[in-house]
């Protein structure tokens, strides 16, 4: 199988048993043994799922199909395990392949599970979802009047993409509202990962979506860009969105922060054993040659998007500001399993900051929390419950924390949080206990 790299007590007879049979080749035989009664008892609960399974075929009431029942017992193993492992067939396969490669035809919404309903992480920019009002926290229960309750995420994802103009109806359940329904045309969604702008002549915005395979060359576009427009001597640094990214691809994610980065560790991921441990290192060079840097995290910004904003902060390379980040820190490894039989998407580690930190249902707090002001008919619905509050998610190594705040304004005027970046690239004290970054900053 190929692996792709885009967590006494007893009686005195039993107590002198335990004498008896101490020493290196007694130790063992007790080993052979123990695997022995292990592996029969798999055998007999494989044998339970076959007798189950013929049961089905032969006295359910309508004939079921055999790939249906093969299928839902793949995906009822492997997303018990945790949120985010899952069983893709041959066409979700394709589909997520196109998904990751910036190209595909949908609804333009970043989405998760949630009590058994679909739940909007982040509506992508310039796509039918963002053009008809879908906000992140949006429940999605019903497609084209199916309930989603009782479908896989793939599926309801599935439901949700089709030919390109045709039309889909969502009821959607917001908070402090009557649910609603939104029809929505089907367009290929071109997913442009990166933005850019300048402001004041002396500052470089750069807001990263998602992270696909075009997120990289697009980063490096708008920083070579923001230089032309800016000369170096008036440039007072960057600030880097990555608030409401759901994230990506990990090397993406290792080459976003290499571009801020001109050495050192960005990243390490640890599987279940020692000798499975991987780490990423910076590599090409810091490109914007030391300018202070902001980073922008809320409580949407998830796995590659923490990924960058922890390497970047334990490297004292960036102040993070806004609020506490999701809470993802699991890898998941995509699994092809042969020609027309699709993929697994398994967890197979946690990845942990360069200090060593696993941020695993715990997010990445914020050097400066900026709270934004919420407009009352947002009230109740501004913030990301994230990671802690998914049901079997992997445990935390500390105290769980769950909630933060993923609102932010459609109007740059009124985000507080961006114009808190642009006072500390200037030299304004926004927080008393963080002092403002220094002209030039190099990592450590």
């Amino acid at each position: 199988m190929r692996k792709n790299i885009l967590f006494l007590v007893g009686s005195l007879t039993g107590a002198c048993l335990t004498l008896l049979v101490t020493g290196p080749e007694s130790e063992h035989w007790i080993a052979r043994a123990k695997a022995a009664a292990n592996a029969a008892d798999t055998y007999s609960e494989l044998n339970l799922f076959g007798e189950v399974f013929e049961r089905v075929r032969s006295d359910y009431v309508e004939k079921p199909s055999d790939t249906n029942l093969i299928e839902g017992a793949i995906n009822g193993m492997v997303t018990s395990l945790d949120p985010h492992s899952r069983y893709m067939n041959d066409k979700a396969w394709r589909e997520m392949q196109e998904t990751t490669s910036g190209e595909f035809g949908g609804l333009g919404i970043e989405v998760t599970m949630e009590d058994g309903l679909v739940k909007v992480v982040a509506p992508i920019d310039d796509t039918p979802a963002a053009k008809a009002g879908l906000l992140s926290g949006d429940l999605i229960s019903q497609i084209d009047d199916e309930n989603v309750q009782g479908l896989t995420l793939e599926q309801a994802v599935n439901k949700m993409k089709g030919a390109v103009n045709t039309k889909t109806k969502l009821k959607i359940i917001r908070k402090g509202k009557d649910p609603f329904d939104v029809t929505l045309t089907r367009e290929i969604i071109k997913v442009k990962p990166v933005r850019y702008h300048t402001d004041g002549g002396d500052i470089g915005y750069i807001r990263i979506t998602s992270f696909n395979e075009q997120t990289t060359d697009g980063l490096h576009k708008a920083v070579a860009d923001i230089q032309k427009q800016i000369p170096q001597d008036k440039l007072a640094g960057y600030v880097v969105d990555l608030r409401n990214n759901p994230g990506g691809l990990l090397d993406q994610a290792v080459s976003v922060a290499s571009t801020f980065l001109p050495r050192g560790e960005i990243v390490s991921t640890r599987g279940r054993n020692p000798e499975e441990t991987q780490r990423f290192t910076a590599h090409g060079g810091d490109l914007t040659k030391g300018k202070p840097l902001v980073v922008l995290i809320n409580g949407g910004s998830a796995s590659a998007s923490e990924i960058v904003a922890g390497a970047l902060h334990d490297h004292k390379r960036a102040t993070l500001i806004g609020t506490r980040s999701f809470g993802k820190g699991s890898v998941q490894t995509i699994i092809p399993l042969g020609a027309g039989n699709g993929a697994l998407a398994l967890t197979t580690a946690r990845y942990y900051t360069p200090s060593g930190h696993s941020i695993q249902a715990l997010g990445i707090q914020p050097d400066i929390e900026v709270l934004q002001d919420v407009p009352d008919d947002m009230k109740g619905r501004a913030d990301m419950k994230g990671e802690a509050s998914m049901r079997g998610h992997l445990s935390a190594e500390g105290t769980e924390k769950s909630g933060s705040q993923s609102y932010v304004p459609p109007d740059e005027k009124d985000d507080k949080a961006l114009g808190a970046a642009y006072n500390t690239l200037r030299g304004v004290v926004v927080n008393a206990k963080v002092q403002p970054q220094p002209k030039q900053s190099v990592p450590n």
